[in-house]
């Protein structure tokens, strides 16, 4: 369907079409209805799920940094936002959502080219505040995997690196979040070269993984790449240690800093 025949079956000027398509501009839940029911989508649930996000009138917390990071950073927080679950699964870092302040900014002080100390601390507070998911009355269950490599990094030196890893035992116990270590003996398994981040939606057909590059953030959504990525994320479950024995893993290794 071309721009303008939507923009008439709606009755708004043709540029009110992309920049709604885009999420450079509000639209009711009525008129999300509307363009599903134009565009023929007969997914009940899913206009429904959209019909609701759309229905939330207040901008979230990552618009106050829109101009000063770019858009994959406020992409990352509203997915995190509006997920039900978030499985994840790193081996170098560690989860944004986890991270100590000295963590992140040991971790933004590191890139290459270097960034000036205003950015760094723009970024560390973006950082910070996408951890304000986990904290929420209905936080999304947090279903995190991570591989000793990404343990033993010791960004900004032991005395943080320690104080990293006793947070990352104290999160661990929220009923909402269970966390998995996979140790360098249990050797190779899917997925040991990649950063996933999995956020399940209202409905599958909103699921997102993200995936981290030097570039930026990459969204995938198609579905036969998601059965992919939930396949990998089982693999890696399969071969990492029980929530119990990676959290008492998790302290040995503070315990030695």
């Amino acid at each position: 369907m071309t721009t303008e025949r939507a923009a008439a079956l709606l009755g708004v000027p043709r540029t009110n079409v992309p920049n709604m398509e885009s999420g450079r501009s509000g639209i009711s839940a009525e008129r999300v209805r509307t363009l599903a029911g134009n565009y023929g989508c007969t997914d009940q649930a899913l206009v429904e799920a959209l019909a609701a996000m759309a229905a939330e009138r207040d901008k979230g917390w990552w618009e106050a940094y829109r101009g000063q990071l770019r858009d994959g950073f406020l992409d990352i927080a509203e997915m995190e936002w509006h997920a039900t679950r978030l499985r994840i699964a790193l081996t170098v870092h560690l989860p944004g959502v986890l991270q100590t302040e000295d963590h992140a900014r040991a971790v933004f002080e590191a890139v290459i080219p270097r960034l000036p100390p205003e950015d760094v601390d723009i970024r560390v507070a973006h950082r910070i505040d996408r951890q304000q998911v986990l904290d929420r009355p209905d936080p999304p269950a947090l279903d995190v995997i991570l591989h000793e490599a990404a343990l033993r990094m010791e960004f900004g030196g032991p005395a943080v690196a320690r104080r990293q890893l006793e947070h990352l035992v104290s999160v661990s116990e929220r009923d909402t979040v269970t966390l998995r270590v996979i140790p360098f003996k249990a050797g190779g398994f899917p997925g040991a070269g990649q950063s996933v981040i999995y956020a399940e939606a209202a409905v599958p057909r909103l699921d997102t993984v993200e995936l981290d590059s030097t570039h930026g953030p990459e969204f995938i959504d198609s579905e036969a790449q998601l059965e992919k990525y939930r396949a990998q994320l089982e693999a890696a479950r399969d071969v990492a240690l029980p929530p119990d024995d990676s959290r008492s893993f998790i302290q040995a290794l503070a315990d030695d800093l």
